[in-house]
């Protein structure tokens, strides 16, 4: 009779325990419609909600709620602004906290259920109201059940689960009893041939087994107890990325709102700076000879002068072929001299003859070989004087004393630094507008103006000359930019700064999308250059979305 009684006891445990492994298994990844979006397991009860203007975070933090409140568009923290929330219990007192975020005092969140919440908003001219379920889990409140302290008891949530699926005529249920009354009389066969102490040890092994897996069960949920009170930030498979609101204020995260538009084409270029030929000049030797330093020595690098200064002075060399030229010259000039003098003291004493008409020509005939040879004699050691152009600092210098200037060798440059050019090469044929954008290597910029292209190719390429109106500090003569100028040609996208598009593993350009208040989504998309600041979105990411604008590198650093 014992033997009897511990067979039929033994597949009722038997079956008990294929129930509960089918339902946990179920719950593990067999379930009948596609599974919900990954939710974080280390996060306090929250519920948040949006309108056109603005996105509020409800979080559940014991008897104190704490509201985030952020503009939409710009998730920009919201100062100021009066709440008034309408709970379960009535009105609630609210009072900020800090930077966007609000506290109130509210005890029943103790207590597990749902609770609906009508949020009034007032931030400057924005009125809403946001409505919002705040749901407080029983985990978050109560101990671990009672089967998780003693395995041979079965647990309400048990229960309620075999319920449900004989109200839904889940054959797994079916099979898994059948499969136990089968177990229970090859054990009452086999009981019949031992003794009672061997069907008292397979009813204690059936009841352990029976019991076992809610014991395991219930490990999990102790632990999503203990850490529900936390808000980590975290990277799920599907790539996603919950930030909670306390997160996001720490790495001010800001968005745009995408828009499609028509924008004008732009086309990048190679540049340099070069200075307004209008403001800067050369100074060069228009003879050979040797540089002497003025009265007031050489101007140095950065020295700023004035147009008409003497800068340096260059004394004509002489080879041994011009000096015999010369000699030769002054010799000839002496013997003119001496015939005019003779000829002079000859009309002289015959002025009752001579007309004074020649007296007087030869007088003067005298004066001109004279002075003749007096500048002969000062051609060798006249020094060229050789002053500034133009008024502006010395950006180059080449004057060392006694250095031998060729003629048309560039001894001075002089400059204006506040005037400057960009000199672009375009190897194609673009229709560039009047307004463009220079880059330089550290990530400044300069707004430019275009004022003209040549005709003829330098280098198999086409120079275009732009002005830089507004100069920013630093910059210099010869120093390589890019130049990021509009064209004609119109293009549709989606306009972002250049800090939201992020470089992925693979290579490709991604996005960051804010999705809701407290999860980004990577979006792959493909850009083209807009100009110096900005990016153009031609596919991967439609209008009418959050992107990330500010702190999307940090974003990609979140595991």
């Amino acid at each position: 009779m014992v033997d009897r009684f511990a067979s039929v006891l033994a597949g009722i445990c038997l079956s008990i325990t294929g129930l509960a492994a089918s339902s946990a298994a179920a719950h593990e990844g067999h379930d009948h419609g596609a599974p919900p979006p990954p939710v974080s397991t280390t996060i306090a009860p929250r519920a948040d909600a949006s309108t056109a203007d603005l996105e509020l975070v409800a979080v559940a933090r014991g008897e104190r709620l704490e509201i985030f409140l952020d503009s939409f568009k710009g998730n920009e923290p919201v100062d100021g602004a009066m709440l008034e929330i309408d709970g379960p219990s009535g009105t609630l007192t609210v009072e900020p906290a800090g930077e966007g975020t609000y506290v109130a005092n509210a005890p029943w969140l103790t207590n597990p259920g749902s609770y609906d919440l009508a949020i009034t908003v007032m931030a400057g001219d924005v009125f809403d109201v946001l409505t919002v379920t705040m749901v407080i889990p029983e985990m978050a409140s109560s101990a671990v059940p009672v089967a998780a302290a003693d395995g041979f008891l079965i647990s309400s949530a048990f229960a309620q689960d075999v319920g449900a699926r004989l109200q839904r005529q889940d054959m797994t249920l079916w099979a898994v009893g059948g499969g136990g009354i089968v177990v229970g009389l090859l054990l009452a066969a086999l009981f019949r041939r031992r003794k009672p102490a061997a069907s008292v040890a397979a009813i204690a092994a059936a009841l352990v087994l029976a019991g076992a897996p809610q014991s395991e069960a219930a490990g999990p949920a102790a632990l999503t107890a203990q850490a529900a009170e936390r808000d980590v930030a975290q990277r799920f498979a599907d790539g996603s990325i919950f930030v909670p609101k306390t997160t996001q204020r720490i790495l001010a995260i800001r968005t745009i709102f995408t828009e499609q538009a028509a924008h004008s084409g732009t086309v990048e270029l190679p540049a340099r700076i070069i200075p307004d030929p209008t403001t800067s000049g050369y100074v060069q030797a228009s003879v050979s000879g040797r540089l002497l330093p003025p009265p007031g020595g050489f101007p140095q690098l950065g020295t700023r002068v004035a147009a008409g200064d003497v800068l340096a002075l260059v004394q004509p060399s002489l080879s041994a072929a011009d000096l015999t030229s010369q000699q030769q010259q002054a010799r000839e000039l002496d013997q003119e001299i001496m015939l005019v003098e003779r000829k002079l003291q000859r009309f002289e004493r015959l002025q009752s003859v001579v007309a004074r008409a020649e007296i007087e020509d030869a007088t003067l005939e005298l004066q001109g070989l004279k002075a003749r040879r007096a500048n002969l004699e000062q051609a060798p050691t006249a020094a060229e004087k050789l002053t500034a152009p133009v008024s502006g600092v010395i950006a180059a210098a080449q004057a060392v004393a006694g250095q031998i200037a060729e003629p048309n060798t560039i001894i001075f440059q002089i400059i204006d630094p506040s005037r400057y050019w960009v000199e672009a090469l375009s190897f194609d044929a673009h229709s560039v507008t009047g307004m463009a954008r220079g880059k330089f290597m550290d990530g400044r910029t300069a707004e430019l103006t275009y004022r003209g292209s040549g005709l003829a190719d330098r280098n198999q390429a086409i120079p275009i000359h732009f002005s830089v109106e507004e100069t920013p500090d630093g910059i210099r003569a010869g120093q390589l930019l890019t130049v990021l100028s509009s064209t004609t040609q119109e293009r549709a996208g989606i306009a972002v700064p250049r800090t939201s598009v992020l470089r992925a593993s693979n290579g490709q350009s991604l996005v960051y999308e804010h999705t809701n208040a407290e999860r980004f989504v990577p979006r792959e998309v493909r850009t083209e250059p807009l100009d110096g600041d900005r990016l153009l979105i031609v596919s991967g990411v439609e209008a009418g979305k959050r992107i990330v604008t500010q702190g999307a590198e940090l974003l990609n650093q979140i595991r």
